[in-house]
C-alpha cells in the first residue's frame, strides 16, 4: 500500500506542477497593467476561478492529504534492523590513544 501511495504522490505532484505551469497569471491580462477597473475587485478581472484554478485546488488538498498519509505511514514504520544492539565487535576494533599531557607545558604561559 505504500509503494502505491507514493506513485500517487508522484502523479499528483506533476499534475500539480502542469497545472499550474499551464495557467496564466491575474496580472497578465493587458487592461490589468493599465489600471482596467475590474483587474482591481477581490478576486480579479477572471472572476472567482475557471476549470483550471478549481482542478489545482483540488489537486494541492489531495497533495497535502497524501503528504501527511505517507508521512503518518513512514513516522509508523518499525524497522527491524539490529545493527545498534551489539556494538562490541567493532568497539575492540577501534583503539584510540590518549596522548598523556606534559604538566610543565601547562604551567608555561607565552609572553
Amino acid at each position: 500500500m505504500y509503494e502505491v501511495l507514493i506513485v500517487v504522490y508522484l502523479l499528483v505532484a506533476i499534475g500539480l506542477i502542469g497545472l499550474i505551469l499551464i495557467q496564466q497569471g491575474k496580472g497578465a491580462d493587458m487592461g490589468a497593467s493599465f489600471g482596467a477597473g475590474a483587474s482591481g475587485t477581490l478576486f480579479g478581472s477572471g472572476g472567482s476561478g475557471n476549470f483550471l484554478t478549481r482542478s489545482t485546488a483540488i489537486l494541492a488538498i489531495g497533495f497535502f492529504t497524501l503528504s501527511l498519509i505517507i508521512g503518518n505511514l513512514s513516522a509508523n514504520h518499525a524497522k527491524d534492523d539490529k545493527a545498534f544492539d551489539d556494538l562490541s565487535s567493532t568497539a575492540e576494533q577501534v583503539v584510540e590513544e590518549v596522548p598523556a599531557t606534559n604538566p610543565a607545558s601547562e604551567s608555561e604561559i607565552p609572553d
